[in-house]
């Protein structure tokens, strides 16, 4: 359990969140991309779609995070439990994401269906590649940087 105590809270914090700035991104453009094409376009509901998962899914994150560190013991750093851990990642946020974009959207219909589905394909990959640039970042650096530790 070593390994669990070395990846801090911390860093699965600022992991979830910068992982949401690149999913908010995302999911904004997916949004506006698949109501554009179905003719009902909407900037405003792309942002509140954008805004609301950005809260939930962040604090969904850290625990998804959480569970797998105690599950594995230490971080996902083969390519086959990252592969595991963005398979179980996505059903769980492209569930919510359809979720959140029914109710913001008020009908869990095809356009909602077409978002998640969507966003499953382009925030697998984004997902697979970001727990990958994480894996770069040495444990312990960063809570060190904001201990003010060298």
């Amino acid at each position: 359990m070593a390994s669990l105590k070395k990846s801090s809270h911390i860093r699965s914090i600022l992991k979830g969140i910068s992982w949401r700035f690149i999913a908010l991104a995302d999911t904004i453009l997916v949004v506006l991309f698949v109501t554009c094409l179905l003719g009902e376009c909407s900037i405003e509901d792309a942002l509140k779609i954008g805004a609301s998962e950005f809260l939930l899914k962040l604090a969904i994150f850290y625990f998804h995070e959480r569970i797998w560190l105690r599950r594995l013991g230490k971080q996902a750093t083969t390519n086959k439990e990252i592969l595991y851990k963005s398979i179980s990642w996505r059903i769980v946020a492209t569930t919510t994401t359809f979720i959140i974009s029914g109710i913001v959207l008020k009908g869990f219909n095809e356009i909602a269906l077409y978002i998640a589905l969507t966003e499953l394909f382009t925030k697998f990959v984004l997902y697979y590649v970001h727990e990958k640039i994480w894996l770069k970042l040495p444990l312990g650096k960063i809570r060190n940087y904001f201990l003010g530790r060298k």
